[in-house]
This record gives C-alpha cells, structure tokens and sequence, in this order.
C-alpha cells in the first residue's frame, strides 16, 4: 500500500481551495497517509511569532473538525519532529544551488538583499518532509510539480552516490480537481494569503460572510450561464465551486440556471450547507483546548520511529562519525567497558 504526506502551511486561514484540493483527497483515501502542519515553511518570510502560533493550532483543529481521525492519519507540527531538521541538512550537502535557485517560489518572492536564506533552501526542507518518512506517492497540484521533482532529483542522486537508501516518490495526480480562483479576481487562484479576503471564502467564514462575499463575486456584462473557463472565468469559477460543493459536473450545472443572480444564491448555499458541520464540530474540538495539543503530541510520536531510522540510514551511507552502534575506540581504550 502507497504511504502518502500531506502538508499544511500555517500562514492563514484554511480556505475552500484547501478543503477541495487537499483536505477532501486526504479524507478519502487516510490508509497509511500522514498530515502535518508546515510551521517551518511558514518562517521563510518574515512573521509574527504569535500568529504562527495561533494559525498552527487552528489549521490543526480545523483539519479534526473536517474529519481527519487522528487514529488512522498521524497529524503533528512540522517543527516537532527533530530528525527532519537534521535531514534538511544532510540533503543540503547533496543539493546544487542552482536546482533550489530556479525554484519559481525563489523567484517570484526573492532575490533582494534582504531575502532569508530559507526561501532558498526550503524546496530542500519539503524534500525532507517526503524523504525522511518512507513516502512513495505524492499527491501534487499543477503548481507543486517541479517541487516534487526536485525530491526525486535528489533522493535518486544522493542514492547514486552514496547506496540505496531512500524511497523515491511518484506524483499521484487528482483525476479532476477543480482549480478554485479568487471571487474579486478570477485570474488568481484562491488562496490563504491573497492580498485581500474579499474573494476568499475561508472555512470558518460566518454564513453571511460567505453570502456577502459569492453575491459580490465577479462575472461579466454577458447574462448568459454557461461554463467556458476561457471566456467567461467569473462564472465558471462559480459553477466550479457550486460542482465542487455538491459532486456535479460544473458544465451541466449551467443549464439549471437563467441568470447569474440565481447561480450566485445556489453556490452560496451550497458552500454554507458544506461549512456548517465544519464549523459546529470546530466549535466542540476548541472548546478543549488540550485535545488539540494532545493529537499533534501523539501524531509526531507516532512518525518519530521511521524519521530516525531514516537519519541514522542517511548518516550511515554519508559516513558520518557516531552514525553505526561500532564507535571508534582510540588506541589502549576499550570501547566496551
């Protein structure tokens, strides 16, 4: 059986885009899968400890009140986890600067004087994250492909070089997923940090906050509804997000409505009707504040076994000092006693 890893970056609010593309997958298919929060990634830029702190607890206790059972699906924050470190470092030393330099993330968001370091070197971190579990399916969008790439670049290099020690991911793409775009600008993809919240409909967004937010939502002069991506993105990205909430083909959902008034009330009720159970089971799990830190302390302990043992083999074929039980005893000592 496939094990699979996926990955929340605690930089916002969970939002619908995360739910369709990666929530619902993982929800779908939890057997030998893993989920983790990304609060490591979170520090490539610059940001507030607090908030860090904050937007790590609540991405956790939103993806329990989504359906994640801890029992099945191990969750646990990303920074708890010591062996990841220590092989981000370790896979540094087998990782070419220009491979993590023409990483699109790189160079859109860096190359100023005042760029962390960590933008660069964070496409090798999330090759870690898939690596030092034993992964070998990856569940990618459009835009993770050349991330996933790297990892299999270097996990094949660095078994090349030194033997056979790690598993080297394959990509498992969604047959469909809808590619949900901002309501207020429909050429960008709804995201956690959009410039602003007013097109993205997050997941603990109030019923009449979703309301406000789809009737608002950008179509055309046209009145006619009908699904074309191309030329009329507004509208399609409704239907995709009503096809999306209710498991119907976006391109016939278009013929059951005559006016964009009318599609615009049924994606609102169909994204309400979609959060309401989300948000009560979020309600109970936050009313214990120490579940929380319960799952996470329990999920971390549940991998740590596997992520040492991938270190010490990674140590091992680097040669490094202390990575094998055989120490090296200096002459007239005896290492046993």
């Amino acid at each position: 059986m496939s094990r699979r890893i996926t990955g929340f970056k605690p930089t916002g609010h969970l939002q619908l885009g995360n739910y369709v593309g990666a929530i619902r997958p993982l929800l779908r298919d939890p057997r030998h899968s893993i989920a983790f929060i990304a609060d490591l990634h979170a520090m490539t830029v610059e940001h507030d400890p607090r908030k860090l702190h904050a937007l790590t607890y609540e991405n956790a206790a939103v993806l329990l009140a989504a359906g994640l059972d801890p029992e099945t699906i191990p969750l646990f924050a990303q920074s708890d986890l010591p062996a990841l470190a220590e092989l981000h470092y370790l896979l540094e030393c087998v990782t070419r600067y220009g491979e993590a330099h023409r990483m699109i993330q790189f160079k859109e968001k860096g190359g100023g004087s005042g760029t962390r370091l960590s933008l660069l070197t964070y496409p090798v971190l999330m090759a870690a994250d898939i690596l030092v579990h034993d992964i070998d399916e990856v569940p990618v969008g459009a835009d993770q492909g050349q991330h996933l790439e790297l990892t299999r670049d270097i996990a094949t290099r660095f078994n090349v070089h030194y033997g056979q020690t790690f598993v080297v991911p394959r990509a498992a793409h969604p047959t469909h997923a809808a590619r949900l775009a901002d309501l207020a600008d429909p050429a960008t993809k709804m995201g956690k940090t959009n410039a602003s919240p007013a097109g993205v409909l997050f997941l603990l967004d109030e019923p009449d906050v979703v309301r406000r937010k789809v009737m608002r939502a950008v179509t055309d002069t046209d009145t006619e509804v009908h699904y074309a991506p191309q030329a009329k993105p507004g509208v399609a990205n409704l239907l995709d997000i009503l096809g999306a909430c209710t498991g119907q083909d976006p391109a016939r959902l278009a013929s059951q409505f005559s006016g964009y008034g009318e599609l615009k009330t049924a994606v609102a009720d169909a994204v309400v009707a979609l959060l309401q159970p989300i948000q009560q089971r979020y309600a109970d799990v936050v009313a214990d504040p120490g579940y929380v830190e319960a799952v996470l302390a329990d999920g971390v302990e549940r991998v740590r076994e596997r992520a040492d043992a991938t270190v010490r083999r990674a140590k091992t074929a680097l040669g490094l000092h202390g990575s094998t039980r055989r120490a090296y005893s200096p002459p007239g000592v005896n290492h046993a006693d």
